[in-house]
Order: structure tokens, then C-alpha cells, then sequence
């Protein structure tokens, strides 16, 4: 009697633990191009339905195709009495892209003046006084206006503040994305100069790689990561921006715990584009001169869902030489419900020519695009610090869909 107990337990453990697992591996977040189907295996009793429908889907093949645009809700439920999770559904637009891979100079002007960093002023009489220090401003914040006049770099601050005389000053800010407003009275400084007391800067830039060309739209995207500030670590709010041709000086290899580094100069007056966007997800824009960037026509390909990625073999563009050269690399792991952030998947570079030169990933290799099975799947985004081979990659429809957006 024991032993039949024993058994039972055994086969109700394996029963839960094959359930809980088949829950688990349904994805919460499903991007798909239009027409695209929808293959998720379940067990018996788990049913899939469109939210706030009475239409059920196969527990075995959800949806035949999807043709309308735009994003739907799923409920997946246990005999459709127990509600298990919710799947996002996002349909987007099949389009074609040229995988590019080529490293640019890079440069980001902000959305105002960027805050980043507050000191005491000392006055003639040797005080030292913090103007900002009864406000809420701090840094990462950014300064749009002072006295209803928009500000659009350093220098008209500067020219404000000195204008000023010392009168109190209405700045307006935005701070995690909220619009604010505060008054500080500049100080004369020992030099006789006014002065606010915070550190500001309005542009950013470096090298980086352009991931894809988009002919119909003649747009571009790149880096796969945001352009943050230095000294902040805040995505900068750009007003505006441009790629252009850079010249690479020299690759500095990456070894374990010392990250390696495309060291570039950007070329003057050769713009190859305007960015309008700074994303988690990478930097876009519109290619003006077309001819500034290399653009092989004949590699237009289709660009995959997640659902088309697999683990194994692909490879990479990248240009670290001057010439754009394609690289092996190895899918370790897909991250399917990771909508929220550029770490994706899990890639290690197997090339042996190419960790010869650089050990592997190196700063401003981020954005080089990743094609498996003559599809554009992605871009590389980061490198580990303590193995340069391996890195994360974001997902080719997570930009697709920012471009969209």
C-alpha cells in the first residue's frame, strides 16, 4: 500500500511539474509580422482566448494568421476557469531592411541643457552659497527655459544668467519626464561672473555602428542601446542629432575586466544623417546622403520575429577595419518575453579572426547587425566585462517596431 501511495505521489508531482513548466514556457510577449501564425504547444485543459471573447483558439495552434495591424490580448486559462497569464500580441508591417554594420561618428544635442553636476559658488565676501539649494533641480535633469525663453545649449544660459545681474530667475525643467518650474538667484562669483551653481552640458558624442538601412522609408537605425550621459548615466533627451563618417584611429583589445574600444575621429561636413529618436533600444533617423554610408542593395533581406530565431550558428557585420566584413557568432540563449529592455539574447562571438583583432565585442561594435538564415535578427548591445566573447543582443522586431512607432 505504501509503495502504490509512493507511486500515486510520484505521478501527481510529475503531473503539476508538467504543467507548471508548459505555463512557463508560454510566452507573455508574441511580436509577429502581419499573416504570421502563431504556434504554441500546450497540455490538455490549457485553453487560449482572446480577451474579452467568447472565440477560443486551438490549445495547440493559436490563430491561423494575423492580418490587422496593431496589438491584441490573450488569456491563457486552466479549463478556462482559472487564469493562468496574459500574452501581448504585437502585429507590425513585414518590411525589408539592409544590414549595414558600418562604424560612424556619432553626435546628440540635447532637449535644453542637461544638469549634470551642483557646486557651492563663493561670492566676494568669501561665502559660499548654493543658489539651486532650496529647489527640486537636480542632475539628470534637463533646463528648457529660464524667465518663458527657451534655452538651447550652454551658451545662451550663460548669456542669462549674466544678464541677469543677480534678479531671480523662473527656470523650467523636466524631470523624469515631468515639466517643472523653480527660482534661483544667480551669484556674483570671486571672478565677478554670475553664476547658478549647477554644471550643465548640451551635446554628446563617439563612434558607433549603424545597424540597418531601410530604402522605402530612407531611414536608418543604430547601437541597439541608448546614448546615455557620462556623468549622469541618463538616456540623453536629444532635440536633435546627426551620424557622419568617422575615421578609425585604432582598436584597443579587450581582455578580461578591461573592456576593448574602437578609438575613432568623426570627419567634419560629411553628414550622412539626422537622428530623431535615443531609445533603449538604439538611435534613429533619416540617411541624407546615401552615398556617405555603405549601402550594398543586393543584401536586402527580411527581417525574422523572435519566434524565427533559434540557438546555434549566425553572423555579424562589422566594419572595425574600414571594411565591412561578416563574422561567426553563436545564438546561447533567446529571452522570448523580454520586451522591456536591449538584452535579448545571449551571443558569443566564435570568430576566430575576429577575437585575434579585438578579443571579441568592443565598444562601438554595438548596433552590428546579426543574420541567421538569411534573415536580420538583430543587433549586439553589450559585452560581459569579464569575457569579452560573450554579450547580449537586442531583437530585430523590438527596432523594427521603434521605427513604427
Amino acid at each position: 500500500m505504501k509503495t502504490l501511495k509512493k507511486i500515486i505521489l510520484v505521478f501527481v508531482l510529475f503531473f503539476i511539474y508538467a504543467y507548471v513548466v508548459s505555463i512557463d514556457n508560454i510566452p507573455e510577449t508574441i511580436s509577429i509580422f502581419k499573416g504570421e501564425q502563431i504556434k504554441i504547444s500546450t497540455l490538455w485543459g490549457i485553453n487560449i482566448k482572446r480577451e474579452n471573447s467568447s472565440i477560443e483558439t486551438s490549445s495547440n495552434i493559436e490563430e491561423s494568421n494575423f492580418q490587422e495591424l496593431g496589438s491584441e490580448t490573450f488569456t491563457v486559462s486552466l479549463f478556462d476557469k482559472i487564469q493562468l497569464k496574459k500574452i501581448d500580441v504585437n502585429v507590425m508591417e513585414e518590411v525589408e531592411v539592409i544590414p549595414i554594420g558600418e562604424v560612424v561618428g556619432i553626435k546628440l544635442y540635447t532637449n535644453g541643457v542637461l544638469v549634470v553636476g551642483e557646486t557651492a559658488i563663493e561670492n566676494k565676501q568669501g561665502e559660499k552659497i548654493k543658489p539651486y539649494e532650496n529647489t527640486e533641480i537636480e542632475e539628470g535633469d534637463s533646463i528648457i527655459a529660464v524667465n518663458n525663453t527657451i534655452i538651447n545649449n550652454t551658451d545662451e544660459l550663460i548669456k542669462i544668467i549674466e544678464d541677469s545681474k543677480g534678479e531671480k530667475l523662473e527656470i523650467t525643467y523636466i524631470s523624469n519626464e515631468e515639466e517643472k518650474k523653480c527660482e534661483i538667484t544667480p551669484v556674483k562669483n570671486q571672478e565677478n561672473q554670475y553664476k547658478i551653481g549647477l554644471w550643465v552640458r548640451d551635446s554628446a558624442g563617439g563612434v558607433g555602428t549603424v545597424t540597418f538601412y531601410n530604402e522605402q522609408t530612407e531611414s536608418f537605425a543604430g547601437l541597439g542601446h541608448a546614448i546615455t550621459d557620462i556623468d549622469t548615466g541618463d538616456i540623453i533627451n536629444t532635440s536633435s542629432g546627426q551620424i557622419v563618417d568617422a575615421n578609425i584611429i585604432s582598436i584597443v583589445k579587450g581582455r578580461k575586466d578591461e573592456p576593448g574600444k574602437i578609438q575613432g575621429s568623426i570627419k567634419q561636413n560629411s553628414i550622412i544623417g539626422n537622428i530623431y529618436k535615443n531609445t533603449k533600444f538604439g538611435i534613429y533617423g533619416i540617411v541624407k546622403n546615401a552615398n556617405n554610408l555603405s549601402i550594398d542593395y543586393s543584401k536586402k533581406m527580411k527581417v525574422a520575429s523572435r519566434q524565427e530565431i533559434k540557438t546555434g550558428e549566425a553572423t555579424f557585420l562589422c566594419g572595425i577595419d574600414g571594411e565591412i566584413k561578416e563574422y561567426k557568432l553563436q545564438i546561447e540563449k533567446i529571452f522570448l518575453n523580454n520586451s522591456y529592455d536591449n538584452k535579448s539574447m545571449l551571443v558569443k562571438v566564435t570568430d576566430e579572426e575576429l577575437i585575434q583583432k579585438t578579443g571579441g565585442i568592443v565598444q562601438g561594435m554595438s548596433g552590428s547587425p546579426i543574420i541567421q538564415n538569411g534573415k536580420f535578427i538583430g543587433a549586439i548591445t553589450h559585452v560581459f566585462v569579464d569575457n569579452p566573447e560573450i554579450g547580449y543582443a537586442v531583437f530585430g522586431d523590438m527596432m523594427i517596431k521603434q521605427i513604427s512607432e
